[in-house]
């Protein structure tokens, strides 16, 4: 069995790693009702003896003594970090896993990247080595940030550079938060565009998500829940709603957003975590569903969505739920993949699902889809028995796939009417090691990302046909 460390960075890294750790000990505590440490636990959770003065003596079988998070968690400013550590999960995590300051890094990826990575760099270097040292398999790291701030985006994307150089051997799965267009932070295209040079260079997946299509998720579940149709009630207690409340109406909803993206890393992991007739290890994502070291942003999308906000509908036909995986409503980024290319495709089902379902709903959809004609197979498939708790199955589909471009070309659009005016550079440029080719370098890596997918794209059309084999001179 492999491990995962979770690398939660800024405000919004914490906030979606504190969701993830709720959903993630009540899923557990659903599937282990004697309080075995066992294999699926050791996945995401140390077993300690708090007897034991210093570390705390690791305890690899036997009675869940305390359960520890494999977790490092980062933030310039306390705010977040401070709510973890009083509210309910306190207990999941101690101060050798926290690095936090107090002044923020100004919305400014520059103070995130430059200062605060030099800074803090030999203190992160220990607390992951500390996380790693913890583990038998390390297999490997989640980094949770948004493109948006300054700390998420500056010392998030700095992080993947240190994780590259300590542990060349071990996956860098990014799960990156990109702002919406009425984002409130005016310097957010900067950010995002300099951490997106990053994120091409030192991230082996990246999970994009885009506030807006959270936002549009958790509307549409509202309405659902709004109208008064039979049987669609919010469960008590769910998986959603978090330990704390209920879901919340009328006010940003972001508790509920953050869970959506808490449930896709729990889907993501599911396969890894516990047993199945079908089982997909992470590595295997990476293998089989990044075919070019830089076209490693993979679409996600979840269904069926009600099993994010735990609303008791009735349920659908399974046929549907596949149906749904393909359809841009529930996709985690504004993005149609069935009118795009689909490089290759991964459908990671939860719950009590036969292999001949999967062969059936694929055979149903693929003349529907358009596959690069190199990879007309490029199918990945996993099945695990344990469904989310109160569900009876889900499915998590990733796609890589030309349809983020449209995403990439947006941000790179609100990027230029920035830079163009030099609107909020001098805040940039006054930053030690930090120039104005730093921006044109960005923007030239964005813009040879985008031409990659136009280059795919423009093989839309072309007939799929049978590639000569190699021949071997004898």
């Amino acid at each position: 069995m492999t491990q995962s460390v979770i690398v939660q960075v800024g405000q919004c890294g914490n906030q979606i790693g504190c969701c993830f750790w709720d959903l993630a000990l009540r899923e557990h505590a659903a599937v282990n009702q004697k309080g075995i440490y066992d294999e699926a636990l050791s996945s995401f959770f140390r077993n300690v003896d708090t007897r034991v003065v210093g570390d705390g003596g690791s305890i690899s079988k036997g009675k869940i003594c305390s359960l520890k998070a494999r977790a490092v968690l980062i933030d310039m400013e306390e705010g977040v970090v401070n709510e973890i550590l009083q509210g309910p999960l306190r207990d999941v995590f101690d101060s050798k896993q926290l690095i936090t300051d107090i002044s923020g890094s100004g919305n400014n990826w520059a103070v995130g990247h430059k200062v605060f990575g030099s800074r803090y760099q030999e203190q992160i270097l220990e607390k992951l080595r500390k996380s790693a040292e913890h583990c038998d398999s390390l297999q490997c790291f989640f980094i949770i940030h948004s493109m948006g701030g300054g700390t998420g985006s500056g010392l998030g994307t700095y992080l993947l550079k240190v994780l590259e150089d300590e542990f060349p051997e071990v996956y860098r799965f990014v799960t990156s938060i990109y702002p919406s267009g009425e984002d409130d932070v005016i310097t957010s295209p900067y950010n995002s565009i300099l951490a997106m040079k990053e994120l091409n260079e030192h991230a082996d997946c990246v999970l994009p998500i885009d506030n807006q299509s959270l936002f549009d998720i958790i509307s549409k579940i509202d309405l659902m829940v709004n109208s008064g149709k039979l049987g669609t009630t919010i469960k008590p207690k769910s998986l959603v709603t978090s330990s704390a409340g209920t879901f919340k109406k009328r006010q940003k909803p972001f508790d509920a957003m953050n869970n959506i993206v808490a449930n896709l890393l729990l889907n993501l992991t599911s396969s890894a975590r516990f047993e199945g007739s079908l089982n997909m290890d992470l590595n295997e994502i990476s293998m089989n569903l990044v075919p070019f070291p830089q076209l490693h942003y993979l679409v996600s999308s979840l269904t069926p969505l009600y099993t994010l906000a735990d609303v008791n509908i009735p349920p659908r036909r399974l046929d549907q739920m596949f149906s749904d995986a393909f359809s841009k409503d529930h996709q985690l980024i504004r993005a149609d993949p069935k009118h795009s290319l689909y490089l290759a495709c991964a459908l990671m089902v939860r719950g009590n699902v036969q292999i001949s379902d999967l062969r059936r709903n694929i055979e149903r959809l693929k003349p529907s889809l358009q596959f690069v004609s190199w990879n007309q197979e490029g199918w990945k498939t996993s099945l695990c028995s344990v469904p989310p708790v109160g569900h009876s199955h889900s499915l998590l589909a990733l796609a890589n796939n030309t349809c983020v471009k449209p995403t990439f070309m947006e941000l790179r659009e609100r990027f230029m009417r920035l830079y163009k005016k030099k609107a909020h550079l001098h805040h940039y440029l006054q930053i030690e090691g930090m120039e104005e080719s730093c921006f044109t370098e960005a923007e030239s890596s964005l813009s040879a990302l985008i031409q990659e997918y136009n280059q795919l794209d423009a093989t839309k059309s072309m007939p799929v046909e049978d590639l000569p084999r190699l021949s071997i001179a004898v």
